[in-house]
């Protein structure tokens, strides 16, 4: 049957922030292309990941929140995706029956091509850890023909691991180098809209262009100034090998 729906990227991240820093080149790129690119936020970085707000005098959770809120939705829309959020809290992050629901009928209604979000393993934030079981556990729930009859079972949709802060630490192993130059600009408009961690912005502008130092010489255009790197959970399927 025809369908006018767009193609869709859905992204779980575990903060308000993580897929600016991490993603926001893909995002960027393929709203421009015309997909349907969704992220949902399971916190807002409250507690851990809001250092710059942290320092200002009177500061609350709900006003960190409502600070960190802002500013991904200024992020978001800087990269032309929606966004939506879940407010589980942060350091921890518990995603619980309710949440995983919400997220299993977000994958449903999306019908995403691909899922962004984190890796399995990263030791110096077990939020990410629980993004990433969250979202191969809804993917897995999502599939099942007998869950929620009112809607369609999702597809097999390959998930991408987006690169953590030390990869290294990580068993982080990319096996794609996204060329990201044509909207990088966009990247670090949506970077620069994160003041409550805006010491992360050259940080992520170097890791971008030393990334496409590595794209261009694995074989990428010349012309590749920034670029992101990914790491697939699944077997890619082809008729060739390349």
């Amino acid at each position: 049957m025809a369908t006018d729906k767009a193609p869709s990227v859905l992204v779980v991240s575990a903060h308000s922030g993580d897929f600016v820093w991490r993603a926001g080149g893909a995002l960027a790129l393929y709203a421009e292309r015309g997909y349907d690119v969704r992220i949902i936020c399971l916190s807002y970085g409250e507690r851990g990941e809001s250092q710059g707000l942290w320092r200002r005098d009177g500061m609350t959770l709900e006003k960190a929140k409502e600070s960190r809120r802002a500013e991904a939705a200024a992020a978001a829309a800087a990269l032309g995706t929606s966004i939506s959020f879940l407010d589980l809290g942060d350091y921890p992050l518990r995603v619980d029956a309710d949440a995983l629901d919400q997220i299993v009928a977000a994958m449903r209604e999306a019908q995403p091509e691909v899922l962004l979000t984190h890796v399995a393993a990263d030791p110096y934030n077990r939020d990410h850890n629980a993004a990433h079981e969250a979202t191969l556990l809804a993917r897995q729930v999502a599939q099942a023909a007998g869950h929620d009859r009112s809607t369609s079972p999702l597809g097999a949709p390959q998930v991408l691991q987006f690169e953590p802060h030390q990869p290294e630490q990580c068993g982080f192993l990319p096996n794609l180098l996204l060329d990201i130059t044509s909207v990088f600009d966009r990247k670090r408009k949506a970077m620069e809209c994160l003041g409550a961690q805006s010491h992360l912005v050259q940080y992520y502008t170097d890791l971008g262009s030393r990334r496409g130092v590595q794209a261009v010489r694995n074989g990428g255009a010349k012309s590749i100034a920034y670029a992101e790197a990914y790491q697939r959970v699944f077997p890619i399927v082809g008729e060739v090998l390349r």
